[in-house]
């Protein structure tokens, strides 16, 4: 059987690439041999997810790898979904990204409102939400949040959460700290999603509206944002089942599916094809063809190296902590990436112009995949590839 899943899975390499990049709104693809790469290291990455396949760390995966504004590795593997019946992985998989929602939604969102002086990192939360000061909490600014270091609760109860949006602001505003603000790195879902109320805020927008106007649509990423349509959800990969049916295109992480699927922390859904194209801004400073979302210097301030009680984060990513494992050994300090709970991670790396996408739904069927250190392996033979 084993054998079959990797032969189902090879079949997918085949899907013609001009079915994928058909149109002007994807990177161009070369051959790896056009830009100097060591092919034999890239084509490694085959048997490092046909070793996660037979370990069953997740059940399918698509991996992309782009240099110097161009694809130049990627395969889908596996199938998207194994129950109720089996579904093949193929190229155009929507994923639900968990996690790196965090950077890509919500600290790219907030670095829209530095850009535009509506925001200071350095300012106090308060200032934005004046309620926002029991417990010691007044101490708190924007960078803690977006650098773990508020000193906030991971995650507060889910019960916290179902009677809607207002009420669970509230819940979050009457919090206690687990530390001293800016004492110590405590990952913390709670951050994000009331930094995800910021935005809102400031905005007048919710996160889906906002991030589709001013970030997805100016880029061509026509197939990321939040509560994906009923064409997206179709070739969307499974992940767990909820209330007995299984969550296809529908969010994963019980908060965000409680905040009505559009939340700070998670919700976002998204291709590999649409995140090359994201990771490609960030390494163009700020832009992608004609469309110029973030000055320079504003991704240099979003990718700073800041030092942390484990670490090396930036403001939304993650650098150098105890959530690297998925990182790998070869990128450079200026690399910056960040994981999702689903099985999902992205790194980039604008000094070496290279980027690594990995998704998968490690969480179908059961909860018991594990794709960390596999991703991590893809993205060393990644780096170890270039000339």
């Amino acid at each position: 059987m084993l054998r079959s899943v990797f032969l189902l899975a090879m079949s997918c390499f085949s899907l013609p690439v001009s079915n994928v990049f058909s149109d002007d709104h994807v990177l161009q693809r070369k051959a790896p041999t056009e830009l100097g790469l060591k092919t034999e290291r890239l084509n490694r990455i085959d048997r490092v997810v046909a070793d996660g396949l037979r370990r069953e760390n997740m059940p399918g995966c698509v991996v992309l790898v782009g240099y110097k504004g161009n694809i130049v590795f990627e395969k889908a593997y596996g199938f998207r979904q194994l129950k109720p019946t089996k579904v093949p992985m193929t190229l155009d998989t929507v994923f639900d990204i968990a996690s790196l929602t965090k950077p890509i939604s919500t600290a790219t969102s907030l670095m829209t409102l530095v850009e535009e002086g509506r925001v200071d990192v350095d300012t106090l939360v308060s200032q934005y939400v004046p309620e926002f000061t029991s417990h010691g909490k007044d101490k708190i600014t924007i960078k803690q949040l977006l650098t773990h270091q508020a000193g906030l609760i991971p995650d507060n109860s889910l019960n916290d959460y179902k009677e809607g949006r207002t009420e669970a602001f509230k819940k979050i505003n009457d919090l206690t700290l687990r530390a001293e603000p800016g004492e110590k790195f405590i990952y913390s879902d709670v951050g994000f999603i009331l930094l995800g109320g910021i935005i809102e805020k400031l905005t007048g927008k919710d996160q889906n509206q906002y991030t589709r106007e001013r970030l997805f649509e100016p880029l061509g990423m026509s197939e990321t944002g939040y509560l994906p349509s009923d064409a997206l959800k179709q070739r969307a990969a499974v992940t767990q089942e909820r209330n007995g049916k299984w969550m296809q295109g529908e969010v994963h992480d019980p908060r965000a599916y409680e905040m009505n699927g559009i939340a700070g922390h998670a919700g976002l859904f998204s291709t590999a094809q649409d995140l090359a194209r994201f990771a490609q801004m960030i390494i163009n400073g700020g832009k992608l063809d004609d469309a110029q979302v973030l000055k320079p210097e504003t991704v240099e301030l979003m990718s700073q190296s800041i030092e942390v009680s484990n670490g090396i984060r930036s403001l939304g990513w993650d650098k150098q902590t105890g959530y690297s494992s998925n990182k790998g050994d070869l990128l450079s300090d200026k690399a910056i990436g960040h994981g999702g709970f689903t099985g999902t991670a992205m790194w980039i790396d604008p000094e070496q112009k290279l980027f690594v996408i990995f998704l998968s739904n490690r969480v179908h069927p059961d909860g018991k995949g594990s794709v960390n250190a596999l991703a991590g392996r893809i993205a060393t033979l990644a780096a170890a590839s270039l000339p």
